[in-house]
């Protein structure tokens, strides 16, 4: 960590969890295995952003289009999760983290919506590192959901269209309690966002990793941070707009 610069750290990072399935399938294992595995990536993210002191960590864990999985995989796949929650809570709430979760809940089985209730109403009080899990979650739908939202206030007469401005969708998504990210970190070599976080990271800094998931740990992390205090975020503005404002502080 000593070219990490505790000044200037993102509030907010988000993660594309990718390469379980690639990573297992290369260790002549199944899907579910590498599935497994990548918990224990989360567990070492998230401790290694809670003693870095990053405030936001949203995990993308399960698209609504992972649904369209083979069955095995996706039962499998609610039984992980609802396991670990289990397992996980205990320490997340004695280490002060706040457990959240973000997506189309409605659509797991009620067991499984019954423990993410559970676990976000016993860490609900905590005021440390806020973890949002995206599970069965799409940026699409979320935005649908929004529209809708805003369209019936406008039905009832509670809004009118002249009012409606990007705080007014903002407070409408899923995220509206968490700032937007600054950093977006995707793992397996992939270059897409793929359906995450389609509005919120618009200004977001995207940091793409060859490492599967399985195997990204602090240090990944740090690297991916380092990468994000190296940049220039401009904002629409010039460098020498960012610049003259660097100097007036």
């Amino acid at each position: 960590m000593e070219n990490l610069d505790l000044s200037k750290l993102p509030q907010h990072i988000a993660i594309i969890m990718d390469g379980n399935g690639r990573w297992a399938q290369e260790q002549g294992q199944d899907r579910l295995f590498g599935h497994y595995q990548g918990v224990i990536s989360v567990r070492k993210v998230v401790e290694a952003a809670t003693e870095i002191g990053i405030q936001y960590l949203t995990l993308y864990a399960f698209s609504t289009e992972n649904w369209e999985r083979p069955q095995e995989e996706v039962t499998g796949l609610m039984t992980l999760f609802v396991d670990t929650i289990a397992k996980e809570v205990p320490d997340l709430h004695k280490n002060n983290i706040k457990l959240r979760f973000i997506g189309n809940l409605n659509l797991l089985p009620p067991h499984a919506k019954q423990a993410l209730e559970n676990a976000t109403a016993q860490t609900a009080q905590n005021t440390g590192l806020t973890l949002i899990v995206a599970l069965s979650y799409s940026s699409r739908w979320e935005l649908v959901e929004a529209t809708k939202n805003i369209a019936t206030k406008v039905q009832q007469g509670t809004l009118q269209v002249d009012q409606i401005t990007e705080a007014t969708l903002s407070e409408s998504l899923a995220t509206k309690d968490f700032p937007d990210p600054e950093l977006m970190i995707r793992t397996s070599g992939e270059y897409r966002i793929s359906n995450f976080l389609l509005y919120q990271l618009a200004y977001a800094e995207l940091y793409f990793s060859d490492i599967r998931w399985p195997e990204f740990r602090k240090e990944d992390l740090v690297k991916a941070i380092v990468e994000f205090q190296s940049r220039e975020r401009r904002f629409g503005k010039t460098s020498g707009q960012i610049q003259l404002n660097e100097e007036k502080k």
